[in-house]
């Protein structure tokens, strides 16, 4: 799992975390598909929505690496991928210039969404307060003072800004209303998305502890956390089965495909105690919800159209 990074040009590509991305746009993705299926589908709120989620992801990962160093989860002593800022390549001024660069492109990506999709001013007014929370929520997880990803609080700033707000926030731009239906489709990504952050922490409880990060496996103990993930492995399937029952959206159904790969990572998360055996599965449930994604949009679009 050790990564020698040898120059600036691979530690900023370290740095930048695409492999966080297609969870990022999962969210986006899902509110889309959900709109092609109820006829509200836009292009250019797709495009937009990808591109401004995009850009908060790599502003979060900045932070993170960022925050995560300032802090000392970053040490010597971790034993989960190493961070740009930790390698000593990038100085952390220019760490925090690339946070500023990118805050400022997802704003202007944001604005140009907002202005795409929305004609009332008021509205607009709103969206941009949520994107400038978004931003605040991205920087401050683990930068500055008091960063919240110390104190337990990552899961629900997932949940919501990966589940809740993505997906709502995503659809309501395709077709300026919500549909209260959307809502369990919106709990089940965040779930999935709480579960990879779950599993990166349960990985990184050995050093979170000694930099005095409490995250919710620092918390409640590797056991308590293993079962927390099945939790939200099988709750977020949950609630999916539960949105086809009520809209009679049975090519939903195509997304269970992927529960056994789901069951798969639960399985080794709590089959494995190292965090080198433990981290693969950070990357495999990222990639499973992706696809569950995926699997949702095409069957429950496919069955509509046949």
């Amino acid at each position: 799992m050790e990564v020698k990074l040898t120059n600036k040009r691979e530690a900023w590509l370290y740095a930048l975390r695409l492999r966080t991305l297609p969870l990022a746009l999962s969210s986006i993705l899902m509110a889309s598909f959900l709109a092609y299926f109820y006829g509200i589908y836009r292009w250019e709120v797709f495009v937009l929505a990808a591109l401004t989620t995009t850009l908060l992801q790599i502003l979060s990962n900045l932070a993170n690496d960022y925050g995560d160093s300032v802090h000392g989860a970053d040490s010597t002593d971790r034993e989960g991928p190493i961070r740009a800022v930790q390698s000593g390549i990038i100085p952390l001024a220019e760490m925090k210039v690339a946070m500023y660069l990118f805050a400022g492109l997802s704003f202007l990506s944001g604005l140009l969404l907002l202005y795409v999709a929305l004609a009332s001013w008021l509205l607009i007014a709103a969206f941009v307060g949520l994107g400038l929370l978004a931003i605040f929520a991205a920087v401050t997880y683990t930068s500055g003072s008091n960063p919240y990803g110390y104190i337990g609080l990552g899961d629900i700033s997932v949940f919501l800004f990966f589940g809740l707000t993505g997906v709502l926030g995503t659809y309501y731009l395709h077709s300026l209303n919500i549909h209260l239906p959307i809502l369990f489709p919106a709990i089940s990504l965040g779930l999935f998305s709480t579960a990879v952050l779950n599993i990166n922490n349960i990985r990184d409880i050995k050093s979170d502890k000694q930099a005095g990060k409490k995250s919710i496996p620092v918390r409640i103990g590797r056991e308590a956390a293993v079962r927390y993930n099945w939790m939200l492995i099988i709750g977020g399937n949950v609630s999916l089965i539960l949105y086809v029952f009520l809209e009679n959206a049975w090519g939903g159904l195509a997304a269970l495909v992927i529960l056994p790969f789901m069951l798969k990572v639960g399985s080794g998360v709590s089959r494995e105690t190292s965090a080198e055996k433990v981290d693969p599965y950070l990357k495999k449930m990222a990639i499973s919800t992706l696809l569950w994604v995926l699997a949702f949009g095409v069957g429950v679009n496919l069955v509509e159209l046949l």
